[in-house]
């Protein structure tokens, strides 16, 4: 199902304001707790989360050139060198201030920016054993994505059919597996293996 243009862009504002609430006050130690994001630490994703409210087009050209044009080399090098040279008060600040920025991703449009910064959400707060996003939140984000979108993080379902037990959400074909909407994007997008989700579960 489709949702309204408006709906998604209110949902990516609550998000961020949501993250930002969440990570405003935790204490230094909690900055370098890894996160779901393979080799960044909680303030590497955040950094992550800022750069496209800090990053002109001159700034992506000459960063993919230098990466040698792989996007995931470009975005592991700006995170580091952020999180390096930014306070963790600062990063937050910078989120703060962006949250009605209308950045969309190339080729991903409004979900696309919302995707991002639910997915990289979880990434901090589920390793710090913080609330996660509303349901709806969630589902919007898989009630909306494209084939292209879940191709992305290159997940193999083998053959199994996912439903969310908590939303009007399902991925894929085969012998049905039932899971909340998050713990679903979780496995769709690469965070976590579809056998530890259901051992968790």
């Amino acid at each position: 199902m489709s949702a309204h243009p408006d709906e998604i862009i209110a949902a990516t504002h609550a998000e961020r304001t949501r993250l930002v609430g969440l990570v405003q006050d935790l204490g230094p130690d909690r900055w370098s707790v890894p996160s779901l994001c393979a080799g960044w630490q909680v303030r590497e994703v955040l950094a992550h989360l800022t750069m496209p409210f800090r990053s002109t087009l001159p700034d992506v050209v000459l960063g993919m050139a230098r990466s040698r044009f792989s996007f995931d080399r470009y975005a592991d090098r700006d995170a580091r060198a952020v999180a390096r040279s930014m306070t963790d008060a600062e990063l937050v600040d910078l989120l703060r201030d962006n949250i009605t920025h209308p950045w969309r991703p190339p080729g991903g449009g409004r979900v696309g920016a919302l995707s991002h910064d639910v997915i990289h959400g979880l990434d901090i707060t589920e390793p710090l054993g913080l609330p996660r996003p509303p349901v709806d939140r969630v589902a919007l984000v898989l009630q909306n994505a494209t084939p292209r979108a879940v191709r992305y993080f290159r997940v193999d379902l083998d053959g199994t059919r996912l439903v969310a037990s908590d939303a009007d959400v399902t991925i894929g074909n085969g012998a049905e597996v039932r899971l909340p909407v998050t713990d679903l994007l979780l496995v769709v997008s690469g965070r976590r293996t579809l056998a530890e989700t259901i051992k968790e579960a």
